[in-house]
């Protein structure tokens, strides 16, 4: 289980907002949340995964704390079995789709066998100039699943594909995650790209999750 209470004051713009929200994530489970830009999806996003210090909380992965603000504990993102899926994909442009999860992690065997899992193995050495949208993203998610991470972190994951591709690699990413058990939160202002890949959603919105906003 990762339990969470996190305290953050970001902005958007000229406008300051104040992230405050708490959450037990189940292992194995998928969450997603939706809400509008500007309500603090990309921030939860990046304190979880050590890119942003949090102001006050902490962040618990079963018994070890990776955040912890009155211990004055934070466990940076290389530490954190944490993999992360962006809707730029994040390539490595002079890498090769293997080089890229090489990167991630060095065991050649473990990376093979992801991109076998995305099906991507007969692209192994392409480039990422030589992917579709689709192929990018499933490359993108075999280099954060080769960490084997405690949790799968993905933020508007579908946002830069057209709507048929959405839905192939939604179908895609659900059966990966099954396959993996990874537990997995995903974050868009995207409702029906939510609603493709979670199957428990809440609402976050001016910075705080809203507790009657459980849409499946």
């Amino acid at each position: 289980m990762i339990h969470f209470y996190l305290q953050k004051e970001f902005r958007t713009g000229s406008t300051r907002f104040h992230l405050d929200v708490e959450y037990a994530l189940t292992t194995g489970s998928v969450l997603g949340i939706c809400g509008p830009s500007g309500s603090g999806k990309s921030t939860l996003v990046r304190c979880l995964a050590g890119l942003s210090r949090p102001d006050d909380g902490f962040i618990r992965q079963d018994g070890e704390f990776w955040f912890h603000a009155t211990q004055r504990l934070f466990v940076r993102t290389q530490k954190r079995r944490v993999g992360l899926v962006f809707q730029d994909y994040a390539l490595f442009p002079h890498l090769t789709v293997l080089g890229n999860l090489l990167y991630a992690r060095n065991d050649r065997a473990k990376a093979m066998a992801y991109l076998d899992l995305v099906r991507l193995t007969e692209h192994a050495h392409h480039f990422p100039r030589e992917l579709s949208g689709g192929q990018k993203q499933r490359t993108a998610l075999a280099r954060a699943l080769v960490r084997e991470p405690d949790l799968l972190l993905m933020d508007e994951p579908l946002s830069a594909l057209d709507e048929d591709l959405r839905d192939a690699l939604g179908e895609e990413i659900r059966r990966v995650q099954r396959e993996t058990a990874v537990t997995t939160m995903v974050v868009s202002h995207s409702r029906r790209e939510i609603g493709l890949l979670a199957t428990e959603v809440l609402e976050l919105r001016d910075g705080r999750l809203d507790p009657e906003k459980h849409l499946f």
